[in-house]
């Protein structure tokens, strides 16, 4: 199963964007978005180093507690 994560824009180098998401960074290519008004701040869907989606601040942390509620449902049958 693959996942595009939800990652605030920290800084912008042309097509690539640099992106954090609970302390984790990552470089993002935004040609795919590249007719979209990306900005500082903003939030972009990351999946597989690329930019897929820009959503607002609501929709990335409703994915992120249903992202943290899978991981705490996975440690539950690990442990």
């Amino acid at each position: 199963m693959c996942f595009g994560i939800p990652m605030q824009v920290r800084s912008i180098d042309g097509f690539i964007a640099h992106c954090e998401a609970k302390g984790v960074t990552r470089e993002a290519n935004l040609f795919m978005l590249q007719y979209e008004d990306i900005a500082v701040g903003d939030y972009i869907v990351v999946h597989l180093g690329q930019a897929i989606d820009k959503v607002s601040a609501e929709q990335a942390a409703a994915a992120w507690e249903i992202y943290d509620s899978m991981l705490v449902g996975e440690d539950a049958r690990a442990g």
